[in-house]
């Protein structure tokens, strides 16, 4: 009996032994599983890199399918405010953090991705070209309401502002207005609603990144300059920004891995040009949070 009970126990021990190791592998697939599964990156913010960022991420995920990348905008405060608290892995905007109210810009890391070209537009039934800084600084302020005060036709000038909070409104407001307050007018978020309302309204103005200039409406020239990239490039086009893509401190593995490829030569040679940006490597000039300019 006693023989018996004893093989019995190392028969029972034996058992529990491979009942234990089954979990262990258990825990071990659960932990691989874990590890392998999707990653989601969330952008938020800035209308006028949206769709920079929409296409680089669809992109990317092609050859990274176990990353999952949403794109959204609002505005770069939103974008800016989104990131700062935790909310998104990445805050697009078209401004430096620092310019934002409300921001800690020490607790944010910067990663410039692109440059942006932004350009007065009007509908295409307005027959000025070009305006002077002065005459564009007029109309935004209120001072001139006709386009015959420009040397247009007697015509209502119809001003389409762009909402606060919007970094492309910032970006404007700072090279045009240079500090004088903006005409009260309809404000509108986005480039893309703007882009309709200018060519579907007679005699409106606004302001677009050149991404969304189509043939439905119309880019004008400042001082006899055109808003062309090439002008962007040296500073002779005086409104224009970078295009930044914000963490909160460095970025996790997967984040910086898209940033990373946001730099590559198959987004800055290409996709940025294909989508009317600037590659950041063409810049002859730079500008720093004061929109102090200097040469490189």
């Amino acid at each position: 009996m006693k023989k018996r009970s004893f093989f019995s126990t190392i028969v029972a021990v034996a058992a529990v032994g491979v009942l234990l190791a089954g979990c262990g592998s258990s825990s071990s697939k659960s932990k691989k599983s874990t590890a392998d599964s999707n990653v989601k990156i969330t952008a938020v913010g800035s209308t006028a890199l949206q769709p920079l960022v929409e296409q680089a991420a669809s992109d990317y995920q092609k050859d990274n399918s176990k990353v999952n990348i949403s794109v959204q905008g609002g505005g770069s405060g939103t974008g800016l405010s989104q990131v700062q608290a935790g909310a998104v892995q990445i805050g697009n905007s078209d401004i430096f953090a620092q310019q934002q109210d409300g921001i800690k810009a020490n607790k944010l890391v910067d990663h410039q991705v692109a440059v942006v070209g932004m350009t007065p537009v009007v509908n295409k039934d307005v027959s000025v070209s070009n305006l002077t800084m002065a005459q564009l600084k007029g109309i935004f302020t209120g001072k001139y309401t006709n386009w015959k005060q420009v040397g247009g036709k007697n015509e209502k000038i119809t001003v389409v502002n762009r909402a606060q909070g919007s970094g492309t409104r910032a970006t404007f407001e700072s090279a045009v207005l240079e500090g004088a307050k903006a005409v009260k007018a309809q404000e509108q978020d986005s480039n893309g609603t703007v882009q309709k309302i200018v060519s579907s309204t007679p005699g409106t103005i606004s302001y677009l990144a050149f991404s969304y200039v189509n043939s439905k409406i119309k880019a004008l020239s400042v001082n006899n300059v055109k808003p062309t990239d090439a002008n962007v490039t040296t500073n002779k086009w005086k409104i224009w920004s970078y295009e930044h893509m914000y963490t909160k401190g460095q970025p996790n593995a997967a984040t910086k891995k898209f940033l990373n490829y946001m730099d590559s030569s198959k987004v800055q040679d290409s996709l940025v040009q294909k989508l009317g940006y600037i590659s950041i490597h063409d810049m002859k000039v730079s500008k720093n949070a004061q929109n102090a300019v200097s040469q490189k």
